[in-house]
């Protein structure tokens, strides 16, 4: 039996594209070691994003790989991660061990962005990270009807400073709606919603959260500055239907941000295209490749375009989002996606990854 190189198994991992990077192993620095023992080759691989969904596909596919170098007569992978800061949070206590704060937005309402919120934090806990979503939406909160938490359930308090996130569906959640009755109308001037938001941030006790999604309330204004001034922003994710006046108001989105010196992630496009479900007939109802258009216009990703669907509107509408409710279905594998490119941006923007293998060789 010839004797396996780690030339040979270096040479097999650059046949492996990580999913979402569009790099081999090698070059996005993924490999963390590899040891040859024998004809017994281990491969440990650590990205900087979450990939429980998608992890045994990718053991799968690099055991076929190495199994073919000439010599190897076992192969073991290990895919695990390793998710870091993009930049370290300001002097909030109550957020210190918050590692990134993503901000969903939209120029306007009526667009779907809190039903992608919740569904991008669902998908990215359901990759395997510590996830937590703040409903910023001081005058409209929905985040508590979407996650299915009754109306009478109030945060418990930690001391008297800080209130603890509610618990959902894997979740760490915070909302106003949690704090008030639905009978009970947010009659404020703009500087009192900045200061609820800010109460929000400053005293909800989030723990450990590799991620945090806000969902941002529509427009420009009071919350979304005060946003910007408080806490370090990741990054910031935009929210738009194809037709020309959602996009109009997503370009304001965008250059508020630009402004504000927070990288826009990308675009989500929602109500791409309707399709029949009695004839399956499709149709651009509210136009077509808008959101590719103003992609392109400011240099950022399509993240993804959703269909407009009923069941995405049902489910949320009764407690359970479609990454729960259907967890194999098109629209949850593209909220899926979508997700994963978020958090594989974050990573390459906070410079994860190894600098080259460990590479350890016994022969016996």
């Amino acid at each position: 039996m010839s004797e396996v190189t780690q030339v040979q198994v270096e040479e097999a991992l650059q046949h492996y594209i990580v999913p979402h990077l569009n790099q081999n192993l090698l070059v996005a620095n993924a490999i963390k070691s590899i040891e040859i023992e024998g004809g017994m080759v281990s491969v440990s691989v650590e990205l900087g994003f979450a990939v429980n969904s998608i992890k045994a596909a990718m053991q799968k596919a690099i055991v076929e790989l190495v199994s073919a170098v000439a010599g190897v007569s076992s192969v073991n992978v290990d895919v695990s991660w390793n998710i870091v800061s993009v930049q370290g949070q300001r002097d909030m206590r109550s957020m210190d061990k918050v590692k990134n704060i993503i901000a969903v937005a939209s120029g306007k309402g009526g667009v779907g962005k809190s039903t992608t919120s919740v569904n991008l934090a669902l998908a990215l806990a359901k990759d395997g990270a510590k996830v937590g979503l703040l409903d910023a939406d001081i005058y409209g909160p929905s985040q508590q009807v979407m996650l299915g938490v009754s109306g009478d359930h109030r945060p418990e308090q930690e001391g008297q400073q800080y209130l603890l996130p509610i618990e959902a569906h894997g979740l760490r959640t915070m909302s106003m709606g949690y704090l008030v009755t639905d009978k009970t109308p947010m009659v404020w001037r703009g500087p009192m919603a900045g200061g609820a938001l800010n109460q929000l941030l400053a005293q909800t006790w989030w723990g450990e959260l590799d991620y945090l999604i806000i969902d941002m309330p529509p427009g420009t204004g009071d919350i979304q500055l005060t946003l910007s001034q408080k806490v370090s922003v990741a990054g910031a994710v935009i929210v738009t239907t194809p037709q020309d006046i959602a996009l109009l108001d997503a370009q304001k989105g965008i250059e508020m941000f630009n402004k504000v010196e927070v990288p826009v992630l990308g675009v989500v496009e929602n109500m791409a295209i309707h399709i029949c479900s009695q004839c399956g007939h499709k149709e651009h109802i509210f136009g077509e490749g808008g959101g590719d258009r103003i992609a392109a216009d400011y240099h950022v990703p399509l993240l993804g375009s959703l269909p407009l669907s009923m069941r995405i509107r049902q489910q949320a509408d009764a407690g359970t989002p479609t990454v729960i409710a259907e967890p194999d279905s098109d629209e949850a594998k593209i909220y899926g996606a979508i997700s994963r490119n978020i958090a594989v941006q974050l990573a390459s923007l906070a410079g994860t990854g190894q600098a080259f293998p460990h590479i350890v060789i016994k022969n016996d």
